[in-house]
C-alpha cells in the first residue's frame, strides 16, 4: 500500500463519501410518496442522518445518540407515508447503532431485518423482504468499512510510532559513533600537538603536518557518522593506535599480522581497539600497552593506574555494537596494575 494510504481510507474523502452514500436511503424511501408531510419527515430524517455523521467526526457521541433516537422515531412517523419503504431507514439507523455497539450488532440487525418482514406483514402490507436484505448488507458494509478504517488509524499510528523510533535510533547513533571516532581523533591531535611543542626543526614540523592529517581525518570522519557511512577495519585501528600509543611516549606490543576475521568481527573489534587504545592514552598513564587478537576475541591489556568507570558512555557504546552482532564486552582492573578490555564476537 502506498505510503500515506491508511491515513487517507481512515479519515479522508472516502470516508466522507461512505457516509453521503447512507442518504440514498431517504431517496428511496421517498420514491412513491404523494404528500407532503412524508417528504417533510424523510427530509428531517436525512437532517438527523448529517449532524450524526458531524457529531461522530467530534467524538460528541451525546449529540450523536440523540439524532439515532430521532432518526428511530421518524422511522415510526414515516410509516404512514412509505410503509414497507420506511424499512430502508431503518438500514440507516441500524448500520449506526450496530457500528457504534459492536457487542449488539448481530442483534440489532437481525431484530431490524425481521422487522421489516414481520411488522408490515401484521400490518396488512407487503412483507419487506427487498428491505431485510438491504438491513442486513448495509449493516456488514458499514461494519466492515468501520473495520478497516479502525485498523488503518492504528497502522498510521504505529507507523508515526516507528518514525520516532527511528529518529531516536539515529541521533542515539551520531551521537556514539562521534563519541567514539571524535574521542580517538582529538586525544591523538592533543598528544601529538604537545609532542610538537616539545620538538625542533624537522620532528616538529612532521608532527604538525601530522596534525594536520588527522584534522582533516576528524572532519571525515564526522561527515561519515552524520551519513552513516563509517569505514572502521581492525588493521586500520590497529596501525592508527600504534601510532598514537609512540605519540604518547607508551611502549607498544601490537599485532601486525592479523587471520581471516568476517567483516562484522573486523568492525566491532576495530572499534573495541579505538575505544581501549584512547582510553588508554587518555586515561591510564600507562607505560606498556599489549593487544592481543584471535579469531573470537580482542584483548587491550595496560599497566596503568585504570581506564574510565564501567558505565562510561565510550563502553556503552561498545556494548552496543557488540550485543548487535552477538558479542560481549569486559572491562576491569588486572593484578597487579593495570586495565583490561576484552571484546568476544
Amino acid at each position: 500500500m502506498p505510503h500515506g494510504a491508511p491515513d487517507r481510507w481512515a479519515k479522508g474523502w472516502r470516508l466522507r463519501f461512505m457516509a453521503a452514500g447512507m442518504l440514498a436511503y431517504p431517496v428511496v424511501t421517498a420514491v412513491g410518496m404523494t404528500q407532503a408531510a412524508g417528504y417533510l419527515v424523510v427530509a428531517a430524517f436525512s437532517c438527523c442522518y448529517v449532524v450524526s455523521a458531524l457529531a461522530v467526526g467530534r467524538d460528541a457521541r451525546r449529540v450523536y445518540w440523540s439524532m439515532v433516537v430521532a432518526m428511530t422515531v421518524l422511522v415510526v412517523a414515516a410509516w404512514p407515508f412509505a410503509h414497507a419503504n420506511a424499512f430502508f431507514l431503518v438500514a440507516v439507523v441500524a448500520s449506526l447503532a450496530a457500528a457504534n455497539l459492536r457487542r449488539y450488532a448481530v442483534a440489532i440487525v437481525a431484530v431490524a431485518a425481521v422487522a421489516s418482514v414481520v411488522v408490515p406483514w401484521v400490518l396488512d402490507a407487503e412483507p419487506g423482504w427487498i428491505q431485510a436484505i438491504t438491513i442486513v448488507f448495509t449493516a456488514l458494509t458499514v461494519f466492515g468499512y468501520g473495520e478497516i478504517a479502525a485498523a488503518n488509524i492504528a497502522l498510521v499510528e504505529a507507523r508515526a510510532e516507528v518514525a520516532r523510533l527511528a529518529s531516536e535510533g539515529e541521533r542515539a547513533r551520531i551521537s556514539r559513533d562521534l563519541h567514539d571516532l571524535l574521542g580517538h581523533s582529538l586525544t591523538a591531535i592533543t598528544v601529538k600537538s604537545d609532542l610538537a611543542r616539545r620538538l625542533d626543526g624537522e620532528a616538529a614540523r612532521r608532527e604538525i603536518a601530522e596534525v594536520e592529517q588527522l584534522s582533516r581525518q576528524a572532519l571525515a570522519d564526522v561527515r561519515a557518522a552524520v551519513s552513516g557511512y563509517r569505514d572502521v577495519t581492525l588493521a586500520g585501528e590497529l596501525a592508527r593506535g600504534l601510532e598514537l600509543l609512540r605519540a604518547a611516549g607508551i611502549e607498544a606490543d601490537v599485532p601486525t599480522a592479523l587471520g581471516s576475521l568476517s567483516a562484522p568481527r573486523q568492525e566491532l573489534f576495530g572499534w573495541a581497539v579505538r575505544e581501549g587504545l584512547t582510553n588508554v592514552v587518555r586515561h591510564a598513564r600507562a607505560t606498556r600497552c599489549t593487544v592481543t587478537v584471535s579469531a573470537s576475541e580482542v584483548e587491550i591489556v595496560d599497566d596503568g593506574i585504570g581506564g574510565p568507570t564501567e558505565f562510561g558512555s565510550g563502553l556503552a557504546g561498545l556494548r552496543e555494537r557488540a550485543a548487535a552482532v552477538g558479542g560481549t564486552v569486559s572491562a576491569g582492573p588486572v593484578s597487579p596494575r593495570g586495565w583490561r578490555l576484552r571484546v568476544t564476537a
